[in-house]
């Protein structure tokens, strides 16, 4: 089934772990996928692997964090494919895991700039391209982080409750233009994003460690990227017309409780 069938799908963050997922799964249903990322090797990698499948696909290196690099980027998108239907908005960091009163000035700026800061460039940029058409899904990867607090990352926390919120605005605003805007809250995904977090936390035995995050979710393990692929493809399809603004948990029952 193509799901995605025609459509123009920029992932940001798309090398590795969720984004790579979503680029894999709306790729598989159809759709045209332009890959935003600094990572130029695993990025590469992946549009050949794509293009090995019969997939149409492209790399872009893109610094979320930078408007003149986004705005380039999607352009080029844009005149590449023709169109640019579908943004996810994946790309992020975790930043410093401090108290808030040892955090700088500068590592909270970091979080902010990539988190934040890249959701509103990139959906900036492609707002204008969605609004020719008429038509336009955007994707905010935000996190259960952006729904429940936690004693730990303040700056990453703080940034996924902003793109929470910028969601539903940017949903308001642009309703009548055929645009939706949704955001997606993940549990703990097994990523190297989440292992590397593990391992700077002490952990010696990732398996261990991995079993013990998992006892987190009321399902009792922790997730897989494409977990959170399926529900990407859901929300950038026609299947998800009527929702909008919304927030779209997948968790295995963490923020249940």
């Amino acid at each position: 089934m193509k799901r995605i069938l025609g459509k123009t799908c920029i992932v940001t963050g798309a090398s590795l772990g969720i984004g790579r997922a979503c680029a894999l799964r709306l790729a598989e249903e159809g759709g045209r996928v332009a890959l935003f990322d600094v990572l130029d090797d695993d990025g590469s990698a992946l549009r050949d692997e794509l293009r090995a499948s019969g997939h149409d696909a492209e790399y872009w290196h893109v610094d979320v964090s930078s408007e003149a690099s986004v705005r380039a980027a999607v352009d080029e998108v844009a005149a590449h494919f023709g169109s640019v239907d579908v943004l996810v908005n994946n790309a992020g960091i975790a930043g410093i895991n401090k108290p808030t009163h040892e955090v700088s000035e500068a590592e909270w700026d970091r979080v902010q700039d990539v988190n934040v800061k890249g959701v509103f460039f990139c959906t900036k940029h492609v707002l204008a391209h969605m609004r020719r058409a008429g038509a336009g899904s955007i994707i905010h990867l935000s996190s259960i982080y952006g729904l429940v607090g936690a004693p730990d990352l303040p700056p990453y926390h703080a940034s996924k409750g902003a793109v929470t919120l910028m969601a539903k605005t940017d949903a308001l605003l642009y309703a009548a233009d055929g645009i939706r805007v949704n955001s997606v809250h993940p549990g703990f995904i097994w990523t190297p994003l989440v292992a590397h977090l593990l391992v700077a936390s002490g952990a010696t035995d990732l398996d261990v460690a991995r079993a013990e995050l998992g006892k987190l979710h009321a399902l009792g393990h922790v997730g897989e990227p494409d977990d959170v692929a399926w529900g990407v493809v859901y929300l950038a399809s026609d299947e998800a017309k009527f929702v909008t603004g919304s927030e779209l948990v997948i968790d295995g029952g963490y923020t249940a409780r």
